[in-house]
C-alpha cells in the first residue's frame, strides 16, 4: 500500500544477478506491448507464485547488479503495473536504475537493509525521513536527489516534464498578463 510518503507491503527477495529478461521475459518483448497485460508476466522464469500473489506496495529485495542485461523498459513497466512499491537492492545495474526512476519506479540501494529483511516480512518505506522499517530495526538509506523525488513523486518523467510545462506556462501567463496590463 502507498500513503503519502510511505510504501508499505511484503517482502519478495531474490538474490544477485537478476536479469531484465528474469524479470519481463523476453518471448513476450514483442508480442506484448499493453503495459497492464506486462504485469502478468513479471518474474515468470525467476518466481511463478509472484504475478498472481504481489499486492500494491509489495517491495521487491534483491541482491547486487539487479536488472542487469538489456535495456528494455518492459522489466520496470511490469513490476509497476503489478503494483511494486520499490525496489531494494544491494546495487543496481545503470540502466534499470534509470528506468525505474523514468518510469515513476522507487529504487533504492542499501545493502543494510537486503541483509536485515526476509521473504513475507512486512516492510515499511518511510520517504519523508529516508527510513526502512521492519520488525523493530529502523534502517537508513541515502537520500534521493530531489530532481529524482519530483519523478518519482509525479509518476515518472513524462508526467513530471508535463507538470513542469504546466507550472510553467502558468507563470509565462501570468508574466505575460502583467506586461500586458
Amino acid at each position: 500500500m502507498i500513503i503519502e510518503n510511505t510504501i508499505q507491503g511484503h517482502v519478495w527477495k531474490y538474490g544477485d544477478g537478476v536479469n531484465t529478461d528474469v524479470i519481463f521475459p523476453g518471448k513476450y518483448t514483442y508480442t506484448i506491448s499493453d503495459s497492464a497485460q506486462m504485469a502478468q508476466y513479471a518474474l515468470e522464469d525467476l518466481d511463478p507464485t509472484f504475478a498472481s500473489n504481489v499486492q500494491a506496495g509489495d517491495v521487491i529485495v534483491a541482491g547486487k547488479n539487479w536488472g542487469n542485461g538489456s535495456s528494455r523498459e518492459q522489466a520496470v513497466t511490469c513490476l509497476k503495473q503489478a503494483g511494486v512499491g520499490a525496489v531494494i537492492a544491494v546495487s543496481f545495474a545503470r540502466i534499470w536504475y534509470r528506468n525505474a526512476i523514468n518510469n515513476g519506479l522507487l529504487a533504492i540501494t542499501c545493502p543494510e537493509a537486503v541483509a536485515a529483511l526476509n521473504k513475507g516480512d512486512t516492510v515499511r518505506i518511510d520517504l519523508t525521513q529516508n527510513l526502512i522499517l521492519v520488525n523493530d530495526q529502523q534502517i537508513p538509506f541515502p537520500p534521493l536527489a530531489e530532481s529524482v523525488q519530483d519523478i518519482i513523486t509525479a509518476g515518472g518523467l513524462i508526467p513530471h516534464l508535463k507538470q513542469e510545462v504546466r507550472r510553467l506556462s502558468g507563470r509565462f501567463r501570468a508574466t505575460q498578463n502583467c506586461i500586458l496590463n
